[in-house]
């Protein structure tokens, strides 16, 4: 499951950082226009599949996850390689819907991750699988601005298909689901009868609380899109190497966040969830705190501290919530947190650039303000519970 979501991040990211400029070549020429439905098309996706997530979880607990993530990946094959023949800005537009309603191998990933492992490594292997999906993006666009420029980014299209044939291949010929099911008896036996209900997810030890958390998590990590490159301008960088070391930041905040992914599982065998969830949240809000300092030697540490910070807390918070789910509602669970995740990267990037339209520092402090509230939430109210139970 590691490889197969760092194919699939990967892949999906060879093309969609470049989508203006493939809109800009279907003969729409005003940019703003060009700006207009590269948003639409990527925002769609994501908001679909916040819908659709945990229905898609559900259905992966009834009839099995390897079937759902295959499905998921197949349609994702088809769907991106038809993206080399599109010839109108809504032909885009339409496909990324599409893949809105057949997204969500993301959360399955997740869920079969933590299946994958003994209860006390639960941890571990969600943090794995999270490394893997924080890197892919980091690698993708490397490699998919090389691709653009040897073949063109109509023919990209075609690479980032073959990226989730790979996937797909993975899954089916390596994950053993029988041998899953063997280390989770009884996996079936939920409240209300052994059927798995969104209630039932809901009222879960801790539940709510660590959707709150994630939520927060991935709008703070998403923030920084809209407004950090015109920031690093505004401190006084020259304008020619603003996308440079933009660029530079980004790709620290990424790595410095897998590290607090893989790391995070260490951290809960010496410390209880809620001490590692605060803790990143309140190192996440330092790191916002210094960004509005103005230095672009100090944004160089925030960004480290925001990365180990929202890394670490976010597995954190995935292990809590996963170690108080049932197996029989494993996929049906993680659907509904990557929901509060996808509704929390959809939403950020709006409201960060309307705040940023006033004051570029007042997203950094309201960043600020909403990991130091749920750092504290956590602390102060998140109930005791062993994670690491068998």
């Amino acid at each position: 499951m590691t490889a197969a979501s760092f194919l699939g991040y990967t892949g999906f990211t060879l093309v969609m950082p470049f989508l203006p400029l493939f809109i800009g070549q279907l003969g729409v020429t005003d940019i703003g226009q060009i700006a207009m439905w590269t948003g639409v098309s990527l925002g769609v996706t994501p908001g679909l599949t916040a819908v659709l997530a945990p229905a898609w979880g559900r259905l992966g607990d009834r009839y099995g996850r390897k079937i759902m993530v295959e499905r998921s990946l197949i349609s994702f094959v088809v769907l991106m390689a038809a993206m080399a023949f599109v010839t109108r800005p809504w032909h885009v537009l339409a496909l990324r819907a599409v893949q809105g309603l057949f997204a969500g191998y993301g959360s399955l990933s997740v869920a079969m991750a933590a299946e994958s492992a003994p209860r006390d490594r639960m941890p571990q292997a969600i943090g794995l699988v999270q490394t893997a999906q924080r890197l892919g993006p980091g690698v993708g666009p490397v490699i998919g601005g090389a691709l653009a420029g040897l073949v063109g980014l109509r023919r990209a299209f075609v690479g980032t298909a073959l990226f989730y044939a790979v996937a797909l291949v993975v899954v089916y010929w390596f994950y053993d689901e029988g041998a899953i099911d063997a280390q989770w008896p009884g996996s079936g036996d939920v409240a209300d009868g052994g059927r798995v209900t969104f209630k039932n997810v809901l009222t879960f030890q801790n539940f709510v609380l660590m959707m709150a958390v994630i939520f927060g998590l991935q709008f703070v990590d998403r923030s920084f899109g809209p407004v950090l490159p015109l920031y690093v301008e505004q401190i006084g960088v020259a304008h020619a190497n603003v996308a440079v070391l933009s660029g530079v930041l980004f790709s620290i905040m990424a790595a410095t966040g897998a590290l607090g992914h893989h790391f995070c599982g260490k951290l809960l065998r010496r410390y209880p969830a809620r001490l590692v969830i605060a803790g990143g949240g309140a190192a996440a809000a330092i790191g916002s705190g210094l960004l509005g300092v103005g230095s672009f030697w100090v944004l160089t540490v925030a960004s480290v501290i925001l990365g180990l910070g929202i890394g670490a807390a976010m597995t954190a918070a995935y292990s809590a919530a996963g170690s108080v789910i049932p197996a029989g509602a494993h996929g049906a669970g993680f659907g509904v947190l990557t929901s509060a995740s996808l509704v929390g990267m959809a939403s950020s990037p709006f409201i960060a650039g309307f705040l940023g339209g006033a004051s570029i520092r007042v997203v950094f402090f309201v960043d600020l303000a909403i990991m130091a509230v749920l750092a504290a939430l956590v602390y102060r109210t998140m109930e005791s519970a062993e994670l690491l139970q068998g």
